[in-house]
Protein backbone atom coordinates (compact mmCIF):
# COMPACT_ATOMS: atom_id res chain seq x y z
CA UNK A 1 0.00 0.00 0.00
CA UNK A 2 1.20 3.51 -0.72
CA UNK A 3 2.38 5.85 1.97
CA UNK A 4 -0.43 7.82 3.59
CA UNK A 5 -0.40 11.47 4.53
CA UNK A 6 -2.76 11.04 7.50
CA UNK A 7 -1.73 8.04 9.62
CA UNK A 8 1.78 9.22 10.37
CA UNK A 9 1.55 8.32 14.04
CA UNK A 10 4.34 6.04 15.22
CA UNK A 11 4.18 3.33 17.83
CA UNK A 12 6.53 0.83 19.33
CA UNK A 13 6.62 -2.79 18.23
CA UNK A 14 3.34 -4.65 18.64
CA UNK A 15 3.19 -7.30 21.34
CA UNK A 16 1.25 -10.46 20.54
CA UNK A 17 -0.50 -10.88 23.90
CA UNK A 18 -1.89 -8.98 26.83
CA UNK A 19 -2.74 -10.08 30.35
CA UNK A 20 -6.03 -9.48 32.06
CA UNK A 21 -4.20 -7.35 34.60
CA UNK A 22 -3.32 -4.80 31.95
CA UNK A 23 -4.31 -4.17 28.34
CA UNK A 24 -1.53 -2.37 26.53
CA UNK A 25 -2.81 0.91 25.17
CA UNK A 26 -5.56 1.50 27.71
CA UNK A 27 -5.42 4.48 29.99
CA UNK A 28 -6.08 2.56 33.18
CA UNK A 29 -5.12 -0.92 34.29
CA UNK A 30 -7.89 -3.50 34.21
CA UNK A 31 -8.73 -5.55 37.25
CA UNK A 32 -7.18 -9.00 37.27
CA UNK A 33 -9.48 -11.87 36.41
CA UNK A 34 -9.58 -14.47 39.11
CA UNK A 35 -9.03 -17.54 36.97
CA UNK A 36 -6.03 -16.72 34.86
CA UNK A 37 -4.60 -14.62 32.06
CA UNK A 38 -6.29 -13.09 29.07
CA UNK A 39 -4.40 -13.17 25.77
CA UNK A 40 -5.54 -11.17 22.76
CA UNK A 41 -3.65 -10.34 19.60
CA UNK A 42 -3.84 -6.60 19.17
CA UNK A 43 -2.75 -4.00 16.65
CA UNK A 44 -2.95 -0.72 18.49
CA UNK A 45 -0.63 0.01 21.37
CA UNK A 46 -1.44 3.57 22.37
CA UNK A 47 -3.87 6.38 21.80
CA UNK A 48 -3.25 8.48 18.71
CA UNK A 49 -1.86 11.93 19.24
CA UNK A 50 -4.75 14.32 19.81
CA UNK A 51 -5.27 17.06 17.25
CA UNK A 52 -3.59 20.35 18.13
CA UNK A 53 -5.79 22.31 20.49
CA UNK A 54 -7.89 19.25 21.32
CA UNK A 55 -9.97 19.25 24.47
CA UNK A 56 -10.23 16.27 26.75
CA UNK A 57 -13.77 15.44 25.59
CA UNK A 58 -13.84 12.20 23.65
CA UNK A 59 -16.74 10.05 22.45
CA UNK A 60 -16.05 6.37 21.84
CA UNK A 61 -17.65 3.86 19.49
CA UNK A 62 -16.99 0.14 19.77
CA UNK A 63 -17.24 -2.14 16.74
CA UNK A 64 -17.46 -5.90 17.31
CA UNK A 65 -17.08 -8.52 14.59
CA UNK A 66 -17.88 -11.96 15.95
CA UNK A 67 -16.77 -15.40 14.90
CA UNK A 68 -17.80 -18.70 16.40
CA UNK A 69 -17.24 -19.09 20.12
CA UNK A 70 -14.54 -21.71 19.57
CA UNK A 71 -12.72 -19.80 16.83
CA UNK A 72 -10.16 -16.99 16.96
CA UNK A 73 -11.90 -14.69 14.48
CA UNK A 74 -13.54 -12.14 16.79
CA UNK A 75 -12.18 -8.59 16.58
CA UNK A 76 -12.90 -5.30 18.33
CA UNK A 77 -12.28 -1.81 16.99
CA UNK A 78 -12.33 1.26 19.26
CA UNK A 79 -13.00 4.55 17.50
CA UNK A 80 -12.63 7.90 19.27
CA UNK A 81 -14.23 11.15 18.16
CA UNK A 82 -13.12 14.60 19.31
CA UNK A 83 -16.11 16.92 18.76
CA UNK A 84 -14.17 20.15 19.24
CA UNK A 85 -11.90 19.26 16.34
CA UNK A 86 -14.34 17.08 14.37
CA UNK A 87 -11.71 14.35 14.14
CA UNK A 88 -12.26 10.61 14.43
CA UNK A 89 -9.50 8.08 15.13
CA UNK A 90 -9.23 4.33 15.03
CA UNK A 91 -7.47 4.29 18.40
CA UNK A 92 -7.31 0.55 19.14
CA UNK A 93 -7.76 -2.65 17.18
CA UNK A 94 -7.88 -6.04 18.89
CA UNK A 95 -7.64 -9.13 16.70
CA UNK A 96 -8.05 -12.89 17.05
CA UNK A 97 -9.82 -12.86 20.39
CA UNK A 98 -10.09 -16.47 21.47
CA UNK A 99 -10.47 -18.72 24.49
CA UNK A 100 -7.35 -19.80 26.31
CA UNK A 101 -7.29 -22.20 29.23
CA UNK A 102 -10.22 -21.45 31.50
CA UNK A 103 -10.77 -17.96 30.09
CA UNK A 104 -13.37 -17.72 27.34
CA UNK A 105 -13.17 -15.41 24.36
CA UNK A 106 -16.47 -13.94 25.55
CA UNK A 107 -14.88 -12.86 28.85
CA UNK A 108 -12.04 -11.24 26.93
CA UNK A 109 -14.52 -9.33 24.79
CA UNK A 110 -16.27 -8.06 27.93
CA UNK A 111 -12.98 -7.06 29.49
CA UNK A 112 -11.97 -5.03 26.45
CA UNK A 113 -15.38 -3.36 26.28
CA UNK A 114 -15.26 -2.56 30.01
CA UNK A 115 -11.80 -1.03 29.72
CA UNK A 116 -13.11 1.35 27.04
CA UNK A 117 -16.52 1.90 28.61
CA UNK A 118 -16.00 5.52 29.63
CA UNK A 119 -17.46 7.84 27.02
CA UNK A 120 -18.78 5.01 24.84
CA UNK A 121 -21.90 6.04 22.94
CA UNK A 122 -22.71 2.83 21.03
CA UNK A 123 -21.49 -0.75 20.73
CA UNK A 124 -22.07 -2.06 17.20
CA UNK A 125 -22.28 -5.78 16.41
CA UNK A 126 -22.08 -7.31 12.94
CA UNK A 127 -24.66 -9.95 13.83
CA UNK A 128 -28.18 -9.98 15.32
CA UNK A 129 -28.68 -10.98 18.95
CA UNK A 130 -32.48 -11.29 19.04
CA UNK A 131 -34.50 -14.27 17.85
CA UNK A 132 -37.02 -13.71 15.04
CA UNK A 133 -40.36 -12.65 16.53
CA UNK A 134 -42.04 -15.93 15.65
CA UNK A 135 -39.62 -17.73 17.96
CA UNK A 136 -40.79 -15.63 20.92
CA UNK A 137 -44.50 -15.57 20.12
CA UNK A 138 -46.77 -16.74 22.94
CA UNK A 139 -50.01 -16.91 20.91
CA UNK A 140 -51.57 -20.17 19.90
CA UNK A 141 -50.13 -20.67 16.43
CA UNK A 142 -52.28 -21.72 13.49
CA UNK A 143 -49.44 -21.19 11.02
CA UNK A 144 -48.16 -18.01 9.45
CA UNK A 145 -50.60 -18.40 6.55
CA UNK A 146 -53.37 -17.06 8.78
CA UNK A 147 -51.36 -15.04 11.32
CA UNK A 148 -52.29 -11.37 11.81
CA UNK A 149 -49.18 -10.24 13.67
CA UNK A 150 -47.76 -6.99 12.16
CA UNK A 151 -44.47 -8.50 11.03
CA UNK A 152 -46.21 -11.45 9.36
CA UNK A 153 -48.62 -9.14 7.52
CA UNK A 154 -45.63 -7.09 6.35
CA UNK A 155 -43.86 -10.21 5.13
CA UNK A 156 -46.93 -11.37 3.19
CA UNK A 157 -47.31 -7.97 1.58
CA UNK A 158 -43.64 -7.92 0.64
CA UNK A 159 -43.77 -11.48 -0.71
CA UNK A 160 -46.85 -10.82 -2.84
CA UNK A 161 -45.36 -7.64 -4.27
CA UNK A 162 -42.06 -9.23 -5.26
CA UNK A 163 -42.77 -12.93 -5.84
CA UNK A 164 -43.99 -12.37 -9.40
CA UNK A 165 -40.47 -11.18 -10.29
CA UNK A 166 -38.69 -14.17 -8.77
CA UNK A 167 -38.20 -17.60 -10.26
CA UNK A 168 -38.51 -19.97 -8.59
CA UNK A 169 -40.81 -18.55 -5.92
CA UNK A 170 -39.52 -19.15 -2.42
CA UNK A 171 -41.86 -18.55 0.48
CA UNK A 172 -40.44 -16.70 3.46
CA UNK A 173 -39.80 -18.52 6.74
CA UNK A 174 -40.56 -16.16 9.65
CA UNK A 175 -38.99 -18.48 12.21
CA UNK A 176 -35.55 -18.08 10.60
CA UNK A 177 -35.69 -14.64 8.98
CA UNK A 178 -36.74 -11.13 9.86
CA UNK A 179 -38.32 -8.31 7.92
CA UNK A 180 -34.99 -6.49 7.63
CA UNK A 181 -33.44 -9.30 5.61
CA UNK A 182 -36.30 -9.08 3.12
CA UNK A 183 -36.14 -5.28 3.10
CA UNK A 184 -32.47 -4.91 2.14
CA UNK A 185 -32.92 -7.46 -0.61
CA UNK A 186 -35.45 -5.39 -2.54
CA UNK A 187 -35.90 -1.86 -1.20
CA UNK A 188 -32.45 -0.33 -1.73
CA UNK A 189 -30.50 0.79 -4.78
CA UNK A 190 -28.80 -2.61 -5.01
CA UNK A 191 -29.73 -6.13 -3.94
CA UNK A 192 -28.13 -7.10 -0.63
CA UNK A 193 -28.34 -10.60 0.78
CA UNK A 194 -28.20 -10.80 4.57
CA UNK A 195 -27.99 -14.22 6.16
CA UNK A 196 -31.21 -15.16 7.93
CA UNK A 197 -30.90 -14.44 11.65
CA UNK A 198 -31.58 -18.10 12.46
CA UNK A 199 -30.08 -19.53 9.29
CA UNK A 200 -27.31 -22.11 9.41
CA UNK A 201 -24.55 -19.50 9.07
CA UNK A 202 -25.90 -16.92 11.53
CA UNK A 203 -27.64 -18.89 14.29
CA UNK A 204 -24.45 -19.73 16.24
CA UNK A 205 -23.35 -16.09 15.99
CA UNK A 206 -26.76 -14.89 17.16
CA UNK A 207 -26.51 -17.16 20.19
CA UNK A 208 -23.06 -15.83 21.03
CA UNK A 209 -24.06 -12.20 20.50
CA UNK A 210 -27.11 -12.72 22.73
CA UNK A 211 -24.90 -14.20 25.46
CA UNK A 212 -22.48 -11.26 25.24
CA UNK A 213 -25.12 -8.57 24.84
CA UNK A 214 -27.09 -9.44 27.99
CA UNK A 215 -24.08 -8.61 30.20
CA UNK A 216 -23.67 -5.14 28.68
CA UNK A 217 -25.39 -2.37 30.62
CA UNK A 218 -25.52 1.38 30.29
CA UNK A 219 -24.62 1.49 26.59
CA UNK A 220 -26.95 1.10 23.60
CA UNK A 221 -26.09 -1.76 21.27
CA UNK A 222 -26.84 -1.60 17.55
CA UNK A 223 -26.70 -4.07 14.68
CA UNK A 224 -24.72 -3.34 11.52
CA UNK A 225 -24.52 -5.03 8.12
CA UNK A 226 -20.89 -4.23 7.16
CA UNK A 227 -21.35 -4.92 3.45
CA UNK A 228 -24.07 -2.27 3.21
CA UNK A 229 -22.02 0.24 5.21
CA UNK A 230 -19.08 -0.37 2.89
CA UNK A 231 -21.29 0.13 -0.16
CA UNK A 232 -22.86 3.39 1.00
CA UNK A 233 -19.56 4.84 2.23
CA UNK A 234 -17.80 3.77 -0.94
CA UNK A 235 -20.42 5.41 -3.12
CA UNK A 236 -20.10 8.60 -1.05
CA UNK A 237 -16.37 8.46 -1.79
CA UNK A 238 -17.14 7.94 -5.50
CA UNK A 239 -15.52 4.52 -5.62
CA UNK A 240 -16.35 2.11 -8.42
CA UNK A 241 -18.87 -0.67 -7.88
CA UNK A 242 -16.23 -3.28 -8.65
CA UNK A 243 -14.14 -2.01 -5.73
CA UNK A 244 -16.95 -2.50 -3.22
CA UNK A 245 -18.44 -5.90 -3.99
CA UNK A 246 -15.69 -8.33 -3.03
CA UNK A 247 -14.26 -7.29 0.31
CA UNK A 248 -14.85 -10.79 1.72
CA UNK A 249 -13.52 -12.70 -1.29
CA UNK A 250 -10.65 -15.13 -0.70
CA UNK A 251 -9.00 -13.78 -3.84
CA UNK A 252 -9.14 -10.03 -4.29
CA UNK A 253 -10.78 -9.24 -0.95
CA UNK A 254 -7.57 -7.81 0.48
CA UNK A 255 -7.20 -5.53 -2.53
CA UNK A 256 -10.79 -4.33 -2.16
CA UNK A 257 -10.23 -3.53 1.52
CA UNK A 258 -6.96 -1.76 0.74
CA UNK A 259 -8.60 0.42 -1.92
CA UNK A 260 -11.38 1.46 0.43
CA UNK A 261 -9.05 2.31 3.32
CA UNK A 262 -6.74 4.19 0.97
CA UNK A 263 -9.64 6.25 -0.33
CA UNK A 264 -10.95 6.88 3.18
CA UNK A 265 -7.63 8.30 4.32
CA UNK A 266 -6.94 10.18 1.08
CA UNK A 267 -10.17 12.08 1.74
CA UNK A 268 -9.22 12.91 5.35
CA UNK A 269 -12.25 11.06 6.73
CA UNK A 270 -10.51 9.15 9.53
CA UNK A 271 -7.10 8.86 11.17
CA UNK A 272 -5.80 5.28 11.00
CA UNK A 273 -2.40 3.94 11.95
CA UNK A 274 -0.50 2.44 9.03
CA UNK A 275 -0.03 -0.74 11.07
CA UNK A 276 -3.78 -1.00 11.74
CA UNK A 277 -4.45 -0.41 8.07
CA UNK A 278 -2.23 -3.36 7.26
CA UNK A 279 -4.05 -5.60 9.72
CA UNK A 280 -7.47 -4.62 8.34
CA UNK A 281 -6.30 -5.42 4.82
CA UNK A 282 -5.09 -8.83 5.95
CA UNK A 283 -8.01 -9.64 8.29
CA UNK A 284 -11.58 -9.12 7.11
CA UNK A 285 -12.99 -9.45 10.64
CA UNK A 286 -10.79 -6.55 11.78
CA UNK A 287 -11.98 -4.55 8.77
CA UNK A 288 -15.65 -5.27 9.54
CA UNK A 289 -15.16 -4.38 13.22
CA UNK A 290 -13.94 -0.98 12.00
CA UNK A 291 -16.96 -0.63 9.70
CA UNK A 292 -19.25 -1.42 12.64
CA UNK A 293 -17.59 1.21 14.80
CA UNK A 294 -17.73 3.79 12.02
CA UNK A 295 -21.43 3.07 11.46
CA UNK A 296 -21.99 3.77 15.15
CA UNK A 297 -20.24 7.11 14.63
CA UNK A 298 -22.52 7.84 11.64
CA UNK A 299 -25.55 7.09 13.81
CA UNK A 300 -24.27 9.52 16.42
CA UNK A 301 -23.99 12.16 13.69
CA UNK A 302 -27.52 11.46 12.43
CA UNK A 303 -26.20 10.03 9.16
CA UNK A 304 -27.92 6.63 9.19
CA UNK A 305 -31.25 5.65 7.66
CA UNK A 306 -34.37 5.92 9.77
CA UNK A 307 -36.83 3.07 10.10
CA UNK A 308 -39.51 3.39 7.37
CA UNK A 309 -42.96 4.38 8.66
CA UNK A 310 -44.60 1.17 7.44
CA UNK A 311 -41.86 -1.08 8.84
CA UNK A 312 -43.13 -3.16 11.80
CA UNK A 313 -42.24 -1.51 15.09
CA UNK A 314 -41.64 -4.84 16.80
CA UNK A 315 -39.03 -5.86 14.22
CA UNK A 316 -35.26 -5.33 14.41
CA UNK A 317 -33.79 -2.49 12.37
CA UNK A 318 -30.13 -2.26 11.42
CA UNK A 319 -28.03 0.89 11.16
CA UNK A 320 -26.60 1.80 7.76
CA UNK A 321 -25.52 5.07 6.12
CA UNK A 322 -27.96 7.35 4.37
CA UNK A 323 -28.09 7.15 0.58
CA UNK A 324 -27.06 10.81 0.29
CA UNK A 325 -24.20 10.44 2.79
CA UNK A 326 -21.70 13.30 2.73
CA UNK A 327 -18.72 12.14 4.71
CA UNK A 328 -16.79 15.38 4.51
CA UNK A 329 -19.65 17.30 6.14
CA UNK A 330 -19.63 15.21 9.32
Amino acid sequence: MSKRKIPMFERSTRKPTLSSAKVAGSKVAASKMATGKVAVTKSSKSLPVKPEGSTTQVIRFVGVSLGGGKSDKACIAILEYYPANKKIFLSRLFEKIKSEGNISGDSKIHELIDQNHEGTEYIAFDTPWKLPNCMNCTHKCGGFETCKEPHILWMWKHFNEHSSKKRPKKLFTPYTQRCIEMYVQTELEETFHMHHAMGANSAPLLARANFIRRRITGVECIEVFPKLTLWRMGKALKMMKSQLNDHRAAFGGDESRAQFLQTLNDNDIAFIYTQDMKHMVENNHAFEAFLCGFTAFLKYKGATEKRPKDFPKNEDWIEFPKADLKLKDL
